[in-house]
């Protein structure tokens, strides 16, 4: 098996699919690896570290797509690397189709065997390979929700944790998943007040047996919704439906209701946001106003922490790509149901039942 590592392109991603580490182990195990020059480097990764590693690299992004069997990437193929996907390839990555119709057709058409890492599952349900990189966004919601509350970035001026005599600013948090989980565990940890809403009343009590009531916890209904995110300092969506567009839970009018220099982040806007009010922005230009609110809504937050998000991710991806790598590719997913799931488009169709509806396909 060939294995290809293009550099990303996605602006300010700073992630690598693969390790110096990893890439000795799949090599180890047969496959040969083929990287882009310096596609580790914004990760804090060397050639020199790879090619000890067994890895061969070239200047050519297109010869790394032409050449491989697999590529293995961080996030979803952009539009300039479409032309550069080889009929039949299998792409293992982020792929977050539920939000890009327009990649689910060019995976289809070139008969892509697209493996997503946020729909793998775990023996018990749960998703390995999205949980790191939940975990991060997670906690850099709070960090980046501090940082737009600053006045000269347009924020109310109001400091999470408070001092002595003055009242703690309000954290809000809308899901109760990982990255909603860390985020609670952020903002509690710098001394805010924090509230988080969620339908699932196990993960409530989980979070209320686990800060002793230091969090409030409220079930996620649109009156407690509302009554929140007026009073909201920050506000974290982090609304998840594995695979499908995220629900719209807040809306316009709830946004309007907050006080000028708000900070929203929506974590949740790889699979489209929660929030009515928000759009994709980048990392050149993370923010912007609307209603008075400033808004944060960059897909691939966790490049702003390239050397951890990549060494969590390849951590979490290694068993299932030594697994590929062992066995091929289609023996790994007969065997391994888990990875099964993982498949989001084969043979030019889709095959995951809520990206088909996401993006209005029929399914295979």
């Amino acid at each position: 098996m060939i294995i290809g590592v293009p550099r990303e392109i996605k602006i300010g991603e700073k992630r690598v699919s693969m390790t110096p580490s990893l890439c000795r182990r799949v090599t180890q195990l047969g496959a040969k690896v083929i990287m882009e020059n310096n596609a580790g480097l914004t990760a804090g990764f060397t050639d020199a570290e790879y090619k000890a590693a067994g890895a061969t690299f070239t200047a050519s992004a297109d010869k790394v797509w032409k050449s491989a069997d697999m590529i293995v990437k961080v996030k979803e193929p952009l539009e300039a690397e479409y032309s550069r996907m080889q009929q039949g390839q299998t792409i293992f990555t982020y792929l977050h189709l539920a939000a890009g119709p327009v990649l689910a057709k060019q995976l289809c058409k070139k008969g892509i065997l697209g493996i997503a890492y946020e729909t793998v599952e775990g023996a018990d349900g749960s998703f390995p390979l999205l949980k790191p990189m939940s975990q991060v966004a997670g906690r850099l919601a709070i960090q980046l929700g501090a940082y737009f509350l600053q006045s000269q970035y347009g924020g109310s001026g109001v400091l999470l944790g408070g001092i002595p005599g003055t009242m703690p600013g309000h954290v809000v948090v809308i899901g109760a998943g990982n990255s909603g989980a860390h985020s609670v565990q952020m903002a509690v940890g710098v001394g805010a007040r924090v509230t988080v809403l969620d339908l699932d009343t196990r993960k409530l009590e989980a979070l209320d047996t686990e800060y002793r009531g230091r969090v409030v916890t409220l079930m996620s209904n649109p009156a407690n919704i509302e009554h929140a995110v007026a009073d909201a300092d920050l506000l974290v969506g982090a609304v998840l439906i594995p695979a499908a567009k995220a629900p719209i839970v807040v809306s316009a009018k709830m946004v309007a209701q907050m006080r000028p220099g708000s900070v929203i982040v929506d974590i949740a806007i790889d699979q489209g946001g929660c929030i009515e009010t928000i759009h994709a922005t980048s990392h050149e230009k993370p923010v912007y106003q609307s209603h008075g609110v400033n808004h944060y809504a960059v897909p691939n937050m966790p490049a702003l922490v390239g050397r951890t998000s990549t060494m969590g991710l390849t951590q979490a991806t290694e068993p299932y790509l030594a697994m590929m790598v062992q066995k091929g590719v289609e023996r790994a997913l007969a065997d391994h149901k888990g990875l099964a799931k993982g498949v989001n488009t084969r043979g030019g169709r889709i095959v995951y039942d809520e990206v088909a509806k996401a993006v209005g396909f029929d399914r295979a």
